[in-house]
């Protein structure tokens, strides 16, 4: 069997879906099709029941995902050895971050691996930090950095690298709110607030919220990373919660303040996460192995 089409085979088990899998492994949706019909010639039996949206595996789909598993696992363990007898692992690694992380955080991460494992390389991806965890269970990613999810799904090992302190900033410049938000205490009804969508800091905004008897009037909720609410409050679009690292690093951070009240905003962690099962493949363990060393 084809190690390629396993590792097809067994994404398309968990997503379930022909085009996630194709975007996730760098395959158009025909080819990825045409795989999975060479499998299942191969085997003589079909592995999956297709519809418009989703497939389903069959009996004989169920039977193969333990065996595809192994014969991964012991074709990835074969490699490791042959790599080891000559000192060198290559390969690749899917990492999934924020863009703030990638200039933050990245480089200091990757300094010390690229000097040990000058032959591993990675394929880096960013995006909103609130889709790292599905990314890693949906096999879309190796490894990534996150903040710490609450729960933390048992499926995953997280590493904290850092405490990211947050703060509620304004724009810089006259607003048609600066009367609300310079009276005292700040008259915060009258005051329009930018938060995230979701995600920790969404949770971290909530609290500070609730802690200072506020109820919001959400002018915009964002997605896709924390960047864009910088930017918003400094056109003077309302008030905004972002984490310190997105606006020190924001083009914009001189067109917006900090208010005192950031003082109160609890921080949260910032940790280099993968799935647990993951830290059996050599090349994710040796980047783990440098993560957890930095942090000893």
């Amino acid at each position: 069997m084809n190690i390629k089409i396993l590792r097809l085979f067994v994404h398309l088990t968990e997503s379930k879906n022909f085009s996630k899998t194709a975007g996730a492994m760098h395959i158009s949706p025909s080819a990825l099709s045409r795989q999975i019909q060479k499998l299942e010639d191969e085997i003589g039996h079909h592995l999956f029941v297709r519809d418009n949206r989703r497939v389903e595996l069959t009996p004989a789909g169920k039977k193969l995902i333990p065996v595809a598993l192994q014969i991964i696992e012991k074709w990835q363990n074969f490699q490791a050895e042959i790599d080891e007898s000559h000192h060198t692992l290559k390969g690749e690694v899917r990492l999934f971050c924020s863009v703030t992380a990638s200039y933050s955080h990245l480089p200091d991460l990757l300094s010390d691996f690229r000097a040990h494992h000058p032959l591993i390389d990675f394929q880096l991806s960013t995006g909103d930090p609130t889709q790292t965890i599905d990314k890693l269970l949906n096999n879309e990613a190796d490894i990534g950095i996150s903040a710490l999810p609450n729960p933390l799904p048992s499926r995953i090992v997280f590493q904290t690298i850092s405490d990211i302190s947050l703060s509620v900033i304004a724009p810089a410049g006259i607003t048609n709110f600066a009367y609300s938000l310079n009276n005292e205490p700040p008259d915060w009804s009258q005051v329009p607030f930018i938060v995230p969508a979701s995600g920790t800091a969404r949770e971290s905004a909530d609290q500070w919220f609730h802690d200072m008897g506020i109820k919001p009037k959400i002018y915009a909720q964002t997605t896709g990373g924390h960047e864009a609410i910088v930017s918003m409050v400094a056109l003077g679009y309302g008030v905004g919660i972002a984490p310190d690292v997105v606006i020190i690093n924001s083009p914009v951070r001189d067109k917006i303040q900090r208010l005192p009240q950031s003082q109160l905003l609890k921080p949260f962690k910032l940790g280099v996460c993968c799935k647990r099962s993951q830290l059996k493949q050599p090349l994710v363990n040796a980047l783990w192995q440098v993560v957890t060393k930095k942090k000893t």
